[in-house]
């Protein structure tokens, strides 16, 4: 029973897949392209990503800007509350290694410093397509190398 359990469980992640969005301060381009995804043109739904209000219902955190101080224990907080297994997307060049805003005195590293990274998104800002294509490739099994191009 425990193994039909747990099989019901990996075929439901993986048709269903659930994101939480976390904007730690950014410049609003890779939120409006996570949000593009979603509309009728690009249709993200329709491959079962449904983006939640809430990082207890997550599957995938998708994080965008970069990490200041003022934010990394918060960004530490809402990881805490995804449940297993954890999924952390990196979305556009600040997230990464904090982009062209890179020396600035408030910004940090990029996400990967504060919280574990599974799959790196580049673009200032990428396109919905490589967002799509990324999210589908980490839940499905089989990364991209973990970088989309």
């Amino acid at each position: 029973m425990a193994s039909f359990s747990t099989a019901l469980k990996r075929w439901a992640r993986k048709r269903s897949i659930w994101v939480f969005h976390v904007n730690v301060a950014s410049c609003n381009g890779c939120d409006i392209e996570i949000l593009a995804s979603l509309t009728p043109r690009y249709d993200a739904e329709r491959l079962g990503v449904e983006l939640v209000g809430s990082p207890r219902h997550a599957d995938v955190l998708l994080v965008t800007g970069t990490v200041n101080p003022l934010m990394r224990d918060r960004l530490k907080t809402v990881y805490e509350q995804a449940p297993e297994p954890k999924r952390v997307v990196a979305v556009g060049a600040c997230a990464l290694g904090g982009g062209v805003m890179k020396g600035c005195y408030n910004v940090g590293h990029g996400v990967d410093k504060v919280v574990p990274v599974d799959l790196y998104i580049p673009g200032c800002p990428p396109r919905p397509e490589a967002i799509i294509y990324g999210i589908i490739k980490l839940v499905t099994g089989n990364p991209p190398d973990r970088q989309v191009e």
